[in-house]
């Protein structure tokens, strides 16, 4: 099973999700988020296997969410407009993003990963 991360090299977070990854030798496919951010589509997808609120994939403590005032302007935007968002801006999609094509976690939390991702 091949693991689709969507990742920033520059992130603490996707770097310990990758350590984890490492840890238990499963093999993942990194996808730079900033360069290669996924499509709205592939969003909309990620969404609805995820079974989270958008708002999950949003990267509220981000530099680009804070300039953008998107604390106030995402409550009044339509879904599509959400996704469009997050499909026009890597930096806005909260990560590491993790597929595999069944199931979707979104950022790092060690006890979720063991619970989706462990080889138990």
């Amino acid at each position: 099973m091949s693991l689709k991360v969507y990742e920033y090299s520059r992130c603490g977070t996707c770097r310990k999700a990758i350590k984890w990854f490492k840890e238990k030798n499963l093999d993942v496919h990194l996808i730079p988020i900033v360069e290669e951010p996924p499509s709205a589509s592939e969003i909309s997808d990620l969404i609805e296997t995820s079974g989270l609120d958008i708002k999950k994939f949003f990267n509220t403590s981000g530099q680009v969410y804070k300039e953008m005032s998107l604390k106030d302007k995402l409550p009044s935007m339509s879904t599509e407009e959400k996704i469009d968002l997050l499909a026009s801006n890597g930096k806005l999609l909260k990560r590491p993003i993790v597929t595999d094509g069944d199931k979707v976690t979104v950022g790092f939390k060690e006890e979720t990963y063991d619970e989706v991702w462990g080889m138990k």
